[in-house]
């Protein structure tokens, strides 16, 4: 709806209208990832979260690749406005498909099958498989594991960020290429993780199955991390700009690969809280956007593109390092006997 109404925004306090609907669209979009989080813990068996995680987060860089091109083609051929109509029908169109065929749980699906419930359901504990009204504030305020790999989001978000917003920028300023060529090898690293995504949450699953499931995404995240590090290290500092281009896509594909370990491992860590955990470790998340935009450009200035990426690449690897303190394992019968008490007691 917020994006509908900024296609229709008048041009006498264009600017005021148009800063409360983006503060509204934000609001309303601040859900979307804490509720696939809570979807995925309600739908998919344990040894698949991470896969299905990565597959949610590589549906936003499908969308990153083809924006550009295909609203800048509306706008040329139809004025900025019927771009904001366009992209409002695809949103209300997903929203009626959703409303229609989801539901909160596996079993209130009339079509779902009894074997299909019993394979979503194996491993599970029952307490995760509750319905509770209960606030989960309580519980999470005191997770350690939540607040570790909040940080670590952080720190991982502050470096995406930066390639979301200021990588044209490089290339066209730092490197010299031109606004097409530019706007070309911008989407590269995206195209990247699109690929990366599903086939690193896949591997990682894989490997669950194989060894531990909290060592394996432990791993795996630090692992994607510590590579993203090395890549962008690299790209920054080759001078041929073919070369850099590809260290800084396989960067940020590195980099976006590390968000089926998150989104798994914070909706594991803070069961039967996956949604709420879901929400808080998303919040300095963008935080850490609100930030990385204010401060780049100061940093740029101050010690230059190569010195912002060499503290890009400190913060990924602190990133890394912080999972080596995350310990999530499979609850046990007293840890689920001690969620139940806590949901009664704040019903």
């Amino acid at each position: 709806m917020t994006t509908l109404l900024t296609g229709v925004v008048p041009a006498t306090g264009a600017f005021v209208a148009l800063l409360r609907l983006r503060f509204l669209l934000g609001a309303a979009e601040a859900a979307t990832y804490p509720v696939a989080a809570r979807a995925v813990a309600n739908w998919f068996p344990l040894s698949e979260r991470t896969f299905a995680n990565a597959v949610v987060i590589a549906g936003s860089t499908v969308g990153m690749i083809f924006n550009g091109p295909v609203v800048a083609a509306l706008m040329e051929a139809r004025g900025w406005r019927v771009t904001f109509f366009v992209t409002s029908v695809l949103g209300f169109l997903i929203a009626v498909l959703w409303w229609h065929y989801a539901t909160n749980q596996p079993m209130q699906l009339p079509r779902i099958k009894d074997a299909e419930l019993g394979a979503i359901y194996a491993g599970k504990p029952k307490a995760e498989t509750a319905h509770y009204n209960a606030s989960a504030w309580r519980a999470l305020r005191r997770n350690r594991n939540l607040g570790l790999i909040s940080v670590s989001y952080f720190l991982d978000s502050f470096v995406l960020f930066i390639s979301v917003f200021w990588f044209y920028l490089y290339l066209t300023d730092e490197r010299g290429f031109g606004v097409l060529k530019g706007g070309v090898y911008n989407s590269l690293p995206y195209m990247f993780a699109m690929v990366m995504l599903p086939l690193a949450g896949k591997l990682c699953d894989s490997l669950a199955v194989r060894t531990n499931r909290s060592r394996a995404r432990r791993g795996f995240a630090i692992g994607a991390l510590l590579l993203a590090a090395i890549f962008l290290f690299l790209g920054a500092n080759v001078t041929a700009p073919l070369p850099a281009i590809l260290c800084l896509s396989l960067a940020v594909g590195f980099l976006m690969s590390t968000e089926g370990p998150f989104w798994s491992t914070t909706a594991e860590a803070a069961w039967p809280y996956a949604g709420t955990a879901g929400g808080v470790m998303n919040t300095p998340g963008n935080l850490a956007g609100v930030v990385s935009t204010a401060l780049a450009p100061v940093l740029v200035r101050k010690i230059g593109w190569g010195g912002m990426f060499a503290v890009c690449t400190a913060m990924l690897v602190a990133a890394g390092l912080l999972w080596l303190l995350v310990q999530v394992e499979q609850p046990t019968a007293d840890a689920v006997v001690t969620a139940k008490k806590l949901a009664a007691e704040n019903l």
